[in-house]
């Protein structure tokens, strides 16, 4: 009995001990951590700042010009008033451990490496990736040279990233993709916010601001470029793949098939003015779409030139849009609604306009036949948009490629095929009916374009 009683008072004992501990490293030991987490906060919030300093009075004192491009920073600066610089580490010091610049490659010279070798003196580790430069992808890897892309920036537990823009032929800025990662004790993995792959942007005009109390140049209107960004990935044309194609199918160089591609090009220009101007969303579909993939080139038998546009996306001032820019309508098949599709005449090249309806698990566009009223359908796996270079036209593919042209032309796209029938030859049509005779004189309306 006795003996029972000790344990009892044991094991109370051991419980009222053990409250003790529980408490004291909950309140004690947890408040520590506590303080040791916020004042740690501060001090990155610091560094970052004088990260960002040091940088910007770098580049300064070289007369190179670098734009605050960071998606955080600019979006916290997009609707405040009042003057940006009033209080100190307002918005530079987001917390985040990466803060991104931007540099125009014609401002990239020998003074860059002046300026990589002096932040390596103040105490940053440096890291810079290279590509092949872009204004030359048509020339053989091996004698293409390498360019900078991308400047990595890093000191205590904050980086600078600086990407590397370049000027193309289509009037637009270019930025390679880089695969950087790193690993942060305190948050894990750090992601560079540009370079997953390569990006294309408008060109941008920028101004001066200060941001607490920094002078820094910034896009003038920052809501353009941040609404850029989610829309920017870019894919290259495949040269390597234009060069096999041409060597086994020598490119026509008859004056028909030169005179054709050169009209081409103009219809597809002055199209893309006319859609831009609207504020249309459109990609280059059909055989279009398939000579930049195949060949990088228009398809001179093709006799035509091709755009896809979203039905959500169709502006009713379109049509008389294009005509003022000296388009002919030449038929108007299906309707909104349905199987919506136009085609006009420019010259003596035709630019066929295909509007996509989006379901569940897949896209699709409608064909008519005029002749019979005939309904078909052409069904395509989902699919995104991605920016190109075409013809030194800056301009937006299926990102999905492959299975777009894949769905369209077959496993055997590679070859070429001059006798198409559009109602028989796509692996991916399929008669659906006809349409109803009440509705004959509206879903097929044919116009004289001469």
């Amino acid at each position: 009995m006795r003996r029972s009683h000790i344990l009892v008072g044991l094991t109370f004992c051991s419980i009222i001990f053990l409250s003790v501990q529980l408490y004291f490293l909950s309140n004690v030991v947890g408040r520590k951590d506590s303080e040791v987490n916020t004042n740690n906060k501060k001090n990155m919030k610091q560094q970052a700042y004088e990260n960002i300093k040091t940088f910007l009075a770098t580049c300064n004192s070289h007369k190179i010009p670098v734009v605050l491009i960071d998606p955080l920073v600019l979006a916290s600066i997009v609707n405040v008033s009042e003057k940006l610089s009033e209080k100190t580490c307002r918005f530079l010091c987001t917390g985040d451990r990466l803060t991104t610049f931007g540099a125009i490659n014609n401002n990239w010279g020998p003074e860059w490496q002046d300026i990589v070798s002096e932040m390596t003196k103040k105490g940053f580790s440096t890291t810079m990736f290279t590509t092949r430069d872009p204004r030359l992808v048509t020339v053989d890897s091996v004698s293409s040279p390498s360019v900078p892309a991308h400047v990595l920036l890093q000191r205590q537990d904050h980086t600078i990233h600086l990407v590397i823009f370049y000027e193309r032929p289509g009037n637009y800025l270019w930025h390679a993709p880089t695969r950087w990662r790193r690993r942060s004790p305190q948050t894990g993995e750090i992601r560079l916010k540009f370079g997953d792959s390569a990006g294309a942007y408008d060109k941008m005009e920028i101004v001066g601001v200060t941001i607490d109390n920094i002078a820094m140049l910034v896009p003038r209107n920052p809501s353009v470029f941040l609404s850029q960004i989610p829309h920017s990935k870019f894919l290259e044309c495949n040269h390597k793949r234009a060069k096999d194609f041409y060597a086994k199918y020598p490119r026509d160089s008859t004056p028909e098939a030169v005179l054709f591609r050169k009209e081409a090009r103009d219809v597809l220009t002055r199209g893309k003015i006319v859609l831009d101007q609207l504020g249309v969303r459109f990609w280059m579909s059909s055989g279009t779409c398939l000579g930049w993939f195949r060949q990088c080139d228009i398809i001179p038998y093709g006799m035509d030139v091709d755009l896809g546009i979203w039905i959500k996306d169709y502006n009713p001032k379109l049509i008389a849009w294009f005509k003022m820019s000296g388009f002919h309508l030449e038929h108007l098949f299906g309707k909104v609604s349905d199987s919506f599709q136009l085609s006009f005449v420019y010259g003596s090249v035709k630019l066929d306009l295909f509007f996509f309806y989006e379901e569940a698990d897949h896209m699709w566009n409608g064909g008519t036949q005029a002749k019979t009223g005939g309904k078909f359908k052409y069904y395509f796996p989902k699919f995104t948009l991605c920016w190109t270079e075409f013809l030194e036209l800056k301009i937006q593919i299926p990102c999905e490629t492959r299975d777009y042209i894949e769905a369209n032309y077959g496993k055997n796209w590679f070859e070429p095929v001059k006798k198409w029938d559009w109602k028989k030859s796509p692996p991916n049509v399929v008669k659906i009916g006809q349409w109803n005779k009440d509705e004959l004189d509206d879903v097929i309306q044919m116009f004289d374009v001469h």
